[in-house]
C-alpha cells in the first residue's frame, strides 16, 4: 500500500502511445517531481503545486522526452535526472546523471536510481520504498521490446531477472505505457500472469520473446 502521509503519485497517460507521466508530491515538504515528459504542459500544469524540483527521465526515446524542453520553458528552475548515457544525447545544461544504485532525495523522499539496460541502453528505474517507476523496461503483463538499435535482449533479461525480479514481491511498478489490464501491479502478480517473466534462463526468455514478437497485435 502506497504511504499517503509520505507521498502521492498522480499518473497521467497520454502522449504518442498510452504513455505514462507520473507526478510525485512528498506530502511532508510539498516537493514535486516528474517521471517522463511524456505528456503535454496543459494536461500536467494542473496538478502542479509550484514548480517541479526535478524531471526524472526513464530513458531517451522519443514519446518519453516529447514535451522536456517544453517543460524546460515552463520550469526554468527545474533539474533532469537521468542516465549517464542520456546526457550526450539531450544535451541540457540542468542535466544530472546518476550513478547505478545511486541515492538521491526529492523533498523528504528517498529515491534509488537503478540501471536497467535492454529495452534501450539508457533505461533507468527509479525506487521510492515500495514503488518502482520501470519505464519501458517491464510493463503490466510483460517486458519492453528490444527492436531498436541500442536494445539488447541479454542486457535486458538481466535487467528484468537480476535486478527487478529480484526485489520483494509486493514491490508495486508503475511503467511507461499503459498496456496492461490495469495500470500498475506488484511484481508477484506480474510474474502469475506474463509468460515473459516465467523464463528459465536467458535462452528460454529469447525464446518466449521471439514467439510474441511473432503472435503480437499492435498495441499490447
Amino acid at each position: 500500500m502506497i504511504p499517503t502521509t509520505d507521498f502521492s503519485i498522480r499518473s497521467l497517460c497520454g502522449g504518442y502511445d498510452q504513455n505514462f507521466s507520473y507526478v510525485v508530491t512528498c506530502t511532508r515538504t510539498g516537493a514535486q517531481l516528474i517521471i517522463d515528459a511524456a505528456v503535454g504542459i496543459k494536461q500536467i500544469s494542473p496538478f502542479l503545486r509550484d514548480q517541479p524540483g526535478a524531471i526524472l527521465i526513464t530513458h531517451s526515446h522519443g514519446d518519453h522526452i516529447a514535451h522536456l524542453d517544453q517543460y524546460i520553458e515552463a520550469f526554468p528552475k527545474v533539474i533532469i535526472l537521468g542516465h549517464p548515457d542520456s546526457s550526450e544525447f539531450l544535451k541540457i545544461k540542468k542535466f544530472k546523471s546518476l550513478k547505478n544504485n545511486q541515492l538521491f532525495k526529492i523533498g523528504d523522499l528517498p529515491f534509488a536510481a537503478i540501471h536497467t539496460p535492454g529495452h534501450y541502453y539508457d533505461s533507468i528505474c527509479y525506487q521510492l520504498d515500495s514503488i518502482l517507476f520501470t519505464g519501458d523496461t517491464l510493463f503490466v503483463g510483460r517486458t519492453g521490446r528490444v527492436i531498436s538499435i541500442k536494445s539488447d535482449i541479454a542486457d535486458l533479461y538481466d535487467s528484468v531477472y537480476n535486478k527487478i525480479l529480484t526485489m520483494d514481491g509486493n514491490t508495486r511498478i508503475y511503467p511507461g505505457h499503459d498496456y496492461g489490464e490495469k495500470s500498475t501491479i506488484t511484481l508477484k502478480e506480474n510474474i502469475k500472469i506474463s509468460h515473459l517473466l516465467q523464463a528459465r534462463n536467458l535462452k528460454n526468455f529469447q525464446q518466449r520473446m521471439e514467439q510474441y514478437e511473432k503472435n503480437r497485435t499492435p498495441g499490447s
